[in-house]
């Protein structure tokens, strides 16, 4: 529906569209900032727009849902749409302000970019060349960074809302239904041009039906039940029940949640559906559509509902072990959105409004986060933050109200980058790093610690503050991705924190506990493996759906968890070996590199060294012990055993 929508969705729409005409305008606002809910007609009124002013304006469309939140996940996809070759954000802007009079970037689906926020605000938006306009188009009300922000003038602030009954009742007429019928349900379909267009589709073959006087989500409910109804087989609805549950559904995907059908029939049935939408990585249903169907499978079929969620997930975890980087995020945002629990989706897609601005911190923000330190921290604690402050200013984030006031700041270190000095004389990152050395990343990972955060009323305490932090931080996992291996952090109270931390795979680390001040300063340590950031966000929706990842390595516990419900511990090397191996599944590795990056040894000869730590731990394993291949005159090679098989659903029963 989305790539097929007329310009009768317009109808009603002409005051919003001659609103963003004044972006042409020289004098007029160079950021558009359009909202409303989905199905609302926001893709359809800039499609529109941008029709319109193709004589004055060149255009350059990005679908945010199928790129990366980060700065250069932005910059790239920016550059491949205007053909342009350029790394930094200033030389991409200047490249575009020469190809045209006016050009305009619309950022279309921008909920998909909460993490982006504050970049697309302080950075992208403040450095637009004076001939470039930014119209973002998303479901959220503009967080306060917009408004708090320090743009060159007000942006264009257009929220759409639904259409009065005059105009929805001349869009039922011109969609095919007679005027006093289309009169007489307008007053039922709250103003959503989605829903008056499913309601004209159904009611065209079914004029004696009752439309019931109910909620917006209701109607679309009973909407799109009786649509499926009429669909045909019960193949089509399948396909769409599939398509429900998922991101976005590709021809692999399909493959793998419908393996008795042909995934190109498949994907073509879909892509004829009045509700599907072309996505630039896929079809999707259109979300005022989607969500209802996955609710009713879900509430009828709960077994299917999750059939098809370990199916994707299945097929995912294929694709993310062998994904070029451009294409990782695509999949991890695929993994994500299986992801019920609200604690991991709304740590990366929150649904409110930022309340609060996030941003660098800069020297005019000194005195107030040294006020809010003063209030929380004791001497020893003090000095410490202000060192930071001092010799690394820019570890530091604040957030900040609507009206500019500090109401937090959150303190984040790359230790590859920071002084040796500083590290060493501040107790906690000092126990950091002699944790790194007794246990070390893996060559080509980096740590992140999160040094502290405190906010104005809270301390380190649950908070507005705190969340902001929380979210600034899930866009520098992404920035950090894939070397990111190892997250730190402190608190002075773990209980508040501890089911979310438990949830997200942190762990207590007591024996790096440290008093400050009189107060124990508990350290908790997130480990993401090889697949950084991605391979974590696999292992949480496994989690949820109930699937082994076939790893049968324990690292908290540092022993082997068997198939059988066996535990058996480990020694230091065996640990040691098994989780390097486990970490690059499928690579060969050769035994020198083993002795040098686990036993620390630079000999080079031959040696039984790693030869016996791998019988040992072949014994402990068991059935399972052919997950350490070995590779004939290079090594070993770890593959983890298959996940459990799942129900087949596919039948329909």
């Amino acid at each position: 529906m989305g790539d097929r929508v007329v310009e009768d969705e317009l109808i009603g729409r002409e005051g919003e569209l001659a609103r963003l005409g004044d972006l042409l305008a020289g004098d007029g606002p160079r950021v558009a900032l359009l909202h409303g809910v989905a199905g609302i007609g926001k893709t359809a009124l800039l499609r529109r727009f941008v029709r319109d002013s193709s004589g004055e304006a060149a255009c350059w469309w990005l679908d945010c849902r199928a790129i990366e939140p980060t700065p250069e996940g932005c910059i790239e996809a920016l550059g491949r749409a205007a053909e342009a070759e350029a790394d930094r954000l200033p030389d991409l802007l200047e490249v575009l302000a020469g190809r045209a009079p006016l050009g305009v970037i619309v950022l279309d689906s921008v909920e998909a970019w909460r993490l982006l926020d504050t970049w697309l605000c302080h950075h992208l938006a403040t450095r637009l060349p004076g001939n470039l306009r930014l119209v973002l188009a998303g479901r959220h009300r503009p967080s306060v960074h917009w408004v708090a922000g320090e743009l060159p003038s007000p942006p264009l602030d257009l929220p759409l809302a639904p259409l009065t009954m005059e105009d929805a009742g001349r869009l039922l007429t011109r969609l095919g239904l007679a005027p006093a019928r289309g009169t007489e349900i307008a007053a039922r379909l709250h103003g959503h041009p989605l829903a008056i267009r499913l309601a004209a589709m159904t009611l065209r073959e079914r004029p004696d039906h009752r439309l019931s006087a109910a909620s917006l989500q209701r109607v679309m409910d009973e909407l799109t039940e009786r649509y499926l109804a009429d669909a045909g087989d019960g193949r089509s609805r399948r396909l769409l029940e599939g398509a429900a549950v998922v991101r976005r559904v590709t021809v692999p995907l399909l493959r793998a949640l419908f393996p008795d059908q042909d995934p190109e029939m498949a994907y073509d049935a879909l892509r004829r559906q009045d509700f599907t939408e072309t996505l630039p990585d896929g079809l999707g249903l259109h979300e005022a559509v989607k969500a209802p169907l996955a609710q009713t499978l879900h509430a009828r079929d709960p077994e299917r509902f999750l059939d098809y969620r370990r199916r994707a997930w299945q097929a995912l975890k294929r694709r993310t072990t062998t994904s070029a980087s451009v294409e990782l995020w695509r999949y991890t945002a695929d993994m994500l959105y299986l992801i019920e629990n609200p604690v991991v989706r709304e740590a990366f897609f929150p649904t409110g409004t930022q309340e609060l601005v996030m941003q660098s911190a800069r020297p005019a923000h000194g005195d107030a986060m040294a006020r809010i330190v003063a209030t929380h921290e004791g001497p020893e604690g003090q000095r410490a933050l202000r060192r930071w402050w001092r010799v690394h200013p820019e570890t530091f984030v604040v957030a900040r109200d609507a009206a500019g006031k500090v109401q937090g700041f959150c303190c984040r270190i790359d230790p590859a980058r920071a002084s040796l000095d500083c590290l060493e004389e501040d107790p906690i990152t000092a126990s950091w790093q002699a944790h790194l050395v007794a246990s070390p990343l893996p060559e080509g990972q980096r740590a992140l610690f999160i040094r502290r955060w405190l906010s104005r009323e809270d301390g380190d305490a649950p908070g507005e503050a705190q969340a902001g932090a929380w979210l600034d931080l899930k866009r520098t996992y992404m920035e950090m991705r894939p070397s990111l291996g190892r997250v730190y952090l402190t608190v002075t109270d773990l209980a508040p924190y501890a089911a979310v931390a438990s949830t997200l795979g942190f762990r207590h680390l007591s024996t790096h506990d440290v008093r400050l001040d009189g107060r124990a300063h508990a350290t908790a340590v997130l480990d993401f493996g090889a697949g950084s950031v991605d391979g974590w966000l696999a292992r949480l929706a496994a989690a949820e759906l109930g699937l082994g990842t076939g790893e049968p390595l324990d690292r908290q516990a540092r022993e082997l968890a068997l198939a059988d419900g066996q535990r058996l511990p480990l020694t230091p090397l065996e640990f040691g070996l098994f989780g390097y191996l486990v970490d690059r599944e499928g690579e060969a590795v050769s035994r020198e590199r083993l002795l040098r990056e686990v036993w620390h040894s630079d000999y080079t000869g031959w040696s039984n060294k790693v030869d016996a730590v791998v019988a040992g731990l072949r014994r402990k394993l068991g059935p399972q012990a052919g997950c350490i291949e070995t590779v004939t005159g290079v090594g070993y090679r770890y593959r983890a055993p298959p996940p459990d098989p799942v129900a087949d659903f596919s039948s329909g029963r």
